[in-house]
């Protein structure tokens, strides 16, 4: 089984994809937010640093993100082939990654428009329950009952991040810092670049790439 990485800015459908990937192909997605998140819903002190730094939009230092990352690496599900999603952000993380030991045989980068990327997440509400997705700013992925999941019928919250301000720094911060990562795997010989603006066509072009 291959391991990818998903490469692309806040909002572009990352997670939509990886989850279509593990339920197709059982590949483990392994999500840098979520391993935050968790963190941060554990209550730890180290949570409590986490929480502050992602709801003002900045990235998480890069020794606390190799730490989780070991841990997640040293679990045996990731035989299965791995999905990466926000790791690596920078060349940094990037060469570190070399180093740990986790072959990557494909680099996809995901391309959106920001206006695009922007309504998108400030019009995001997710369903604490199931995970899944809804937008507001959006009729087709709105849901049925106001607030409420189609599937599982728990309450949809929204994201303390999923703001205008936070998106704007966290988009800045993204072509600052993620984008030359996208050198770095071209010179390497393993980037892909994918046009993910309709969301219905990403996963097909992720699977020609994987299949090839």
């Amino acid at each position: 089984m291959k391991n990818i990485i998903l490469i692309a800015p806040p909002g572009a459908g990352k997670g939509t994809a990886a989850k279509e990937l593990v339920d197709n192909l059982n590949m483990v997605h392994i999500s840098v937010g979520d391993l935050l998140r968790e963190e941060v819903k554990s209550g730890s002190e180290l949570g409590k640093s986490l929480s502050a730094i992602m709801q003002s939009g900045k990235l998480v230092e890069d020794e606390l993100i190799f730490e989780i990352m070991r841990k997640r690496f040293s679990e045996p599900d990731i035989q299965n082939g791995i999905i990466l999603d926000g790791f690596p952000r920078n060349t940094a993380q990037a060469i570190e990654l070399d180093k740990m030991d986790t072959k990557i045989d494909a680099v996809i980068y995901m391309n959106v428009s920001r206006e695009i990327l922007e309504d998108r997440i400030v019009g995001r509400i997710v369903c604490p329950e199931c995970g899944r997705g809804y937008n507001t700013n959006n009729k087709e992925m709105m849901p049925k009952v106001e607030n409420t999941c189609d599937k599982c019928g728990a309450t949809l919250i929204k994201r303390k991040d999923d703001t205008k301000e936070v998106f704007d720094s966290r988009y800045n911060t993204y072509l600052e810092e993620t984008e030359p990562v996208l050198e770095y795997y071209r010179n390497k010989g393993n980037l892909y670049n994918i046009d993910s603006t309709n969301k219905d066509e990403t996963y097909n072009r992720i699977l020609e790439i994987l299949e090839a």
